[in-house]
């Protein structure tokens, strides 16, 4: 765990200062876009956080293999070279795909072409494929079933983290809780079945990711100094999806305790509970978008974090809830498995806590309308003389703010003639 830790703190501090770096030479020469009709944001702000985001999970990278040279069970996970530089081969394509978008605005069809390719890298040359369920190691099929799988969901977790890529520190909060929350159920995992050894593929990526977003939050807070950008959320995706897949199919959790039956479905639900806010946002927006008669792909300013932004929400009560969601739900989830196997506690006590939790983020979520229905009722309740001084009308009929727009744009007598 120690190792994790460090190795999480390299890619934290090598992620602030490059970020910082990133954001001098893109203020300098002016490296940022336009506000868009769909922004939130009011002034130009750099979209390149993704690249010192990927410096520093590259120097996470190479400092882990440095150390397995003196680390003999960290050794393990290099084994195979092959399988990391894929990986990170994925990543800087990936990055580059994002950051050209970024800068020119790359059409749909060139974005997801682009993914593909990077997915494919990593299930093809990495190997990290879904070979497995985890349920009585069932199998998923031929070989080339396998790889399409897993190129797909790979590509689908890459947009669903874009989707949600809309506020300031958004993403960067959903992804820390997510893969913090991952690398503890990986980490547990393993050393459950091994405990001679319980260095991992999917723990490394997970706890090097989490570094990443700790390093780039204090530059992408509210009011955020720098984006992350295309480049930063499919890098973001890319390696989630990856360590999720790296671990699924690679231990039977109904190892651990034959009794317990549900634990060996978390390698299934923990992704999906992680991801259940941008799976979400990213369902809702295709539908949308194919019903309306458009590409999936099309942008629009109906994403959940707008939605909740049209409630009546602030910037910084929006990205709160986003966090609460996550939290609920992946931390419920990973309760499923820890409560049984390491403290003997019925699954109950993970289904209380994930009511209870799941009830708070909806009643957070749904006070402005509570406000909002309170205020009308007040209004239609209260007399006339109330009612006008609530919203004063003038003798005919409009409000004081009307009537002047009125007068102001009522041409003169001279402009008449």
């Amino acid at each position: 765990m120690t190792l994790f830790v460090l190795l999480s703190l390299v890619a934290a501090a090598v992620t602030f200062c490059l970020s910082v770096v990133v954001l001098k030479l893109s203020l300098r020469y002016r490296l940022y876009p336009k506000i868009r009709e769909r922004d939130v944001h009011t002034r130009p702000t750099p979209r390149l956080g993704g690249i010192a985001m990927f410096l520093g999970i590259l120097v996470a990278f190479l400092v882990s293999y440095l150390v397995s040279a003196q680390f003999a069970p960290l050794r393990l996970i290099f084994t195979s070279p092959q399988q990391i530089v894929a990986i990170l081969g994925a990543a800087f394509l990936i990055v580059l795909l994002g950051v050209a978008d970024d800068i020119w605005d790359l059409d749909w069809m060139t974005k997801l072409a682009g993914q593909f390719i990077a997915a494919g890298l990593v299930a093809w040359q990495g190997g990290v494929q879904i070979y497995s369920l985890p349920i009585a190691g069932r199998t998923v099929g031929s070989g080339w079933m396998s790889l399409v799988i897993s190129i797909v969901a790979i590509v689908l977790v890459m947009n669903m983290i874009n989707f949600i890529d809309g506020l300031d520190g958004l993403v960067t909060g959903v992804a820390l809780i997510a893969n913090g929350t991952f690398f503890l159920y990986s980490y547990l995992l393993v050393r459950g079945t091994s405990p001679t050894n319980y260095f991992n593929l999917a723990s490394l990526i997970a706890a090097i990711l989490v570094g990443a977003c700790i390093g780039f939050l204090p530059l992408n807070w509210h009011p955020a100094k720098m984006f992350m950008g295309d480049a930063g959320a499919l890098l973001v995706g890319l390696l989630m999806a990856t360590s999720a897949i790296a671990i699924t199919g690679q231990v039977d959790p109904g190892a651990i305790d034959r009794s317990q039956l549900f634990p060996a479905f978390i390698p299934i639900l923990l992704p999906v509970a992680i991801l259940i806010i941008p799976l979400l946002d990213f369902g809702l927006a295709v539908f949308r978008r194919v019903r309306a008669g458009k590409s999936p792909f099309s942008a629009d300013r109906k994403h959940l974090h707008h939605r909740l932004l049209d409630m009546g929400h602030t910037h910084l009560h929006a990205v709160l809830i986003f966090y609460g969601w996550t939290a609920a739900a992946s931390v419920g989830c990973l309760l499923y498995f820890v409560l049984p196997v390491y403290f003997q506690l019925p699954t109950w006590y993970a289904t209380i806590f994930l009511v209870i939790a799941l009830g708070v983020c909806t009643i957070v979520t749904l006070a402005p309308l509570g406000r909002r229905k309170v205020v009308e009722a007040a209004s239609q309740r209260s007399p006339v003389g109330e009612a006008a001084a609530f919203d004063p009308l003038d003798a005919a009929g409009q409000s004081p703010s009307v009537a002047t727009a009125v007068v102001a744009t009522d041409p003169s007598p001279q402009e008449k003639s």
